[in-house]
């Protein structure tokens, strides 16, 4: 089963979220296989430094273990994270973000969320995927509901980010600056 995980920085957790960098990599080797993408997003600024959150995807057993996943990472225990958003998802691109033919650079990444309004049917994903790095709808825990739907994309600018889903049933749609996480070496 598919999770999408987004942990939220509470607002001046950016000291704390540094000093727990090495126990968040560490927690994420843990689970360095099922990861499908993850990567921190950042303000709008576009400074690159002042972290507002962390985008996790993987494929875990269950509900349970997802759970598991997003309340036990370190950050989450000592209080940097405002609330997590944890949902269901399905991999629509079957590709993980380092199979993205575009590589891990070049150009500005965004995540895109676009929560569902009440009672709508999932929209057809986009048939241009060229600048997609994943791409997946939110789902209920049981997997029957559609949600919303949560991208990783490649894009000019947020405007262009934020046009992938532009064509669906949203009641609201986010756009953040990401990148590519993972330890750097």
């Amino acid at each position: 089963m598919e999770f999408f995980c987004y942990h939220r920085d509470r607002p001046g957790s950016s000291p704390l979220r540094r000093e727990l960098l090495e126990e968040h990599w560490s927690y994420m080797d843990r689970y360095a296989k099922e990861m499908i993408a993850r990567g921190p997003t950042f303000s709008g600024s576009g400074d690159g430094e002042t972290p507002t959150g962390s985008v996790h995807i993987l494929d875990l057993p269950d509900p349970a273990a997802a759970r598991a996943f997003a309340f036990d990472e370190p950050g989450y225990q000592a209080g940097v994270y405002r609330d997590v958003l944890l949902r269901r998802w399905r991999n629509v691109l079957g590709r993980t973000m380092w199979d993205f033919p575009g590589g891990r650079t070049g150009g500005n990444r965004y995540l895109v969320l676009g929560l569902g309004s009440e009672h709508t049917a999932e929209p057809p994903a986009p048939t241009d995927r060229d600048e997609l790095i994943a791409y997946g709808p939110l789902l209920s825990d049981d997997g029957t509901a559609w949600l919303g739907t949560a991208a990783l994309v490649r894009a000019p600018d947020p405007d262009t980010a934020r046009a992938v889903l532009s064509a669906g049933p949203y009641a609201e749609i986010e756009v953040h600056d990401w990148q590519f996480g993972g330890r750097r070496t």
